[in-house]
């Protein structure tokens, strides 16, 4: 729990302090969207085929940590700094950099407790991260256009 409380810490006081490029609403849209979409893989992996989990086996209320704590200002920071424009070279490599940070803190948090594996490996996430940063992404994207529509 510690592990998992003090970088929920360190990752809020980023997000809080970068220097905001991001609307409220692009913000609030893409936090709700991460939440979404974390718990229903959660549910699905976690719980419906049993191939990892949170601290415990079953339904944790330290899991709320991560889904509410830590995912949310790693989307802001992602997103914060996407590269809009910068070519599809510089978007790969900010894609590789977020997928190889989010395969060293998932191996961390497994070493530390806070996560689990059951029928997992960690190159199964390594396959699994690009596609949703692309997704998370995508949605901003979205989030933007629908934005830009209503003025």
């Amino acid at each position: 729990m510690v592990f998992a409380l003090i970088s929920a810490f360190i990752f809020m006081v980023v997000a809080y302090l970068i220097p905001k490029r991001l609307s409220y609403v692009e913000m609030y849209t893409a936090i709700l969207f991460s939440c979404v979409f974390q718990l229903i893989v959660d549910i699905l992996l976690e719980f419906k085929y049993g191939l990892y989990g949170y601290f415990d086996k079953g339904v944790d209320y330290r899991t709320f940590v991560f889904i509410f704590m830590v995912y949310p200002p790693l989307t802001i920071i992602f997103l914060n700094y996407f590269p809009i424009g910068k070519g599809s070279v510089i978007l790969s490599m900010y894609f590789l950099g977020w997928v190889i940070f989010a395969i060293v803190y998932e191996f961390f948090a497994v070493q530390a407790g806070a996560f689990y594996y059951e029928n997992w490996k960690l190159w199964y996430s390594a396959v699994i991260y690009p596609f949703v940063y692309l997704l998370i992404s995508l949605n901003f994207l979205f989030i933007r256009k629908l934005i830009a529509q209503d003025k």
